[in-house]
């Protein structure tokens, strides 16, 4: 879904709405539903929205119901999901902070250009590097854009964060061609294609999946990437999947459902 005509044009039509009985939450889906070209619907119609943004008391939520996927999506950088992961998460030791190149006092600057919804990102953040992070589906832009304030408004994790995590909305194909310097990383996580089985059985993705689809132009990205990456591109695979348009990596970092692949640029 790169722009707000698509969302109109999607059989999945979205509307913003908010909890009642709090207008500094509706002004927040007046303005969202205003910038996304979207219908404001107070109170919401919960037995006929099937897709429906919600400003709520924890932050702005989406919510589906379509046939057997039903439940909510909330970027929240706070929770205990994401603390945990920042305390225990195996610091500059874990397998994606080796990926990217972190290790003893270097911090690469990075591009993830399949933000979704922003946890590796954020956690490469929290480690110390200066991280730019692109989503091309408005909605959840919507719901990042949202996270992301919140987490800067937090004063213990807006000290942690300091202004090293930024957000671009749009497509990253156009955004990377555009960009003036180089990242150091740039960092892949592309939709997998659907298996039986998969993690992405998973409700959370399986959310993800029926709003935005896979990420059928993966190959491309990974081009453009090779191309304006200065020192990496590192891509994150399922285990067993092939890599990237037919790319042999430089070197791989093996996890036990997925996989690293590495490519380093060579200077010129």
């Amino acid at each position: 879904m790169p722009d707000s005509t698509s969302l109109q044009s999607s059989p999945l039509l979205p509307a913003v709405t908010s909890i009642e009985g709090r207008p500094d939450l509706l002004q927040k889906a007046r303005t969202l539903a205003g910038t996304l070209q979207l219908e404001l619907r107070i109170p919401a119609k919960e037995q006929t929205d099937n897709l429906l943004l919600i400003y709520t008391e924890k932050g702005l939520q989406i919510q589906l119901k379509e046939k057997k996927i039903e439940g909510r999506l909330l970027v929240d950088f706070l929770s205990g999901s994401q603390e945990y992961r920042r305390r225990h998460g195996g610091g500059i030791k874990q397998a994606l902070a080796r990926a990217v190149g972190i290790k003893s006092g270097v911090r690469p600057s990075l591009f993830d250009i399949t933000a979704g919804l922003g946890n590796d990102a954020f956690c490469l953040a929290c480690l110390g590097c200066q991280v730019t992070m692109s989503e091309r589906s408005p909605l959840l832009a919507a719901l990042l854009a949202d996270g992301l304030q919140r987490a800067y408004d937090d004063p213990r994790m807006g000290k942690i964060l300091d202004n090293r995590l930024t957000l671009l909305k749009g497509e990253s194909s156009t955004i990377l061609q555009n960009i003036f310097t180089k990242p150091e990383t740039i960092y892949m996580d592309p939709m997998y294609p659907h298996r039986k089985n998969s993690a992405l059985n998973k409700q959370e993705m399986r959310i993800i999946r029926a709003i935005v689809g896979d990420d059928h132009d993966a190959d491309k990205l990974l081009d453009i990437a090779l191309i304006q990456a200065g020192k990496r591109v590192v891509v994150k695979r399922p285990k067993g999947a092939e890599v990237l348009n037919k790319q042999q990596p430089s070197h791989i970092i093996t996890m036990k459902n997925s996989r690293y692949d590495v490519y380093m640029i060579t200077p010129h």
